[in-house]
């Protein structure tokens, strides 16, 4: 399944509440502010603080 961008306008980073990036490689939402990927798991995003991972831009 594949992700919609279309969510990109409704949803935030729930840490800061920030927009987020989506990283169609990795299959991740991306939040620059707090430096944290939000895995996408079957097109659907896990926005859960404890689920997100560190990020670096590369």
């Amino acid at each position: 399944m594949a992700f919609d961008n279309k969510l990109l306008e409704i949803i935030a980073c729930p840490v800061c509440k920030g927009k987020l990036d989506y990283e169609k490689e990795n299959q991740k939402l991306i939040c620059k502010a707090d430096k944290l990927a939000y895995p996408i798991t079957e097109g659907i995003p896990v926005l859960l603080a404890e689920r997100a991972e560190q990020w670096q831009e590369k």
